[in-house]
């Protein structure tokens, strides 16, 4: 056995949290040009279909503690990739928008999610694709 190859474990949850960590050091590393840590790219993934998000809706889609997706959007705003303004008709509400900046960096970021998506499924037939896709909304709902 290889020192670097990891052992097969029947856990899907392990093997999950392995390939989560592996790919974000593939993100990033492709993504070093843009100078984010994993949080930033990860907010404007979620940011990149151009639609408005308030706080809430965005950290839920990222993941994130309100504190924690707060510093990143302090660094993304004073980046110029987002605006974070009050909702009409709500102003407790705060929404989160991507600039011109910032829809150009979201957009290099959905591209490399993208061509890491197809290199990675290329050889797999849908149904595993599909069944992988289960998997991550059944692991999703149990922990909502």
């Amino acid at each position: 056995m290889r020192i670097d190859t990891v052992p097969a474990d029947p856990s899907p949850l392990l093997a999950l949290q392995r390939a989560t960590h592996a790919t974000l050091q593939l993100i990033t590393g492709e993504l070093a040009a843009l100078e984010m840590t994993a949080s930033e790219i990860n907010a404007l993934a979620n940011l990149a279909d151009g639609a408005p998000r308030t706080v809430s809706q965005l950290g839920a889609a990222v993941g994130a503690r309100p504190t924690t997706l707060t510093s990143v959007l302090d660094r993304l705003e004073r980046r110029g990739l987002v605006t974070r303004g009050a909702r009409a008709g709500d102003r407790r509400a705060v929404v989160v928008e991507l600039t011109p900046a910032g829809r150009a960096a979201a957009g290099q970021v959905r591209a490399t999610f993208g061509a890491l998506e197809r290199r990675a499924l290329a050889g797999l037939p849908p149904e595993a694709v599909a069944g992988f896709h289960q998997v991550l909304q059944a692991l999703t709902e149990v922990s909502s």
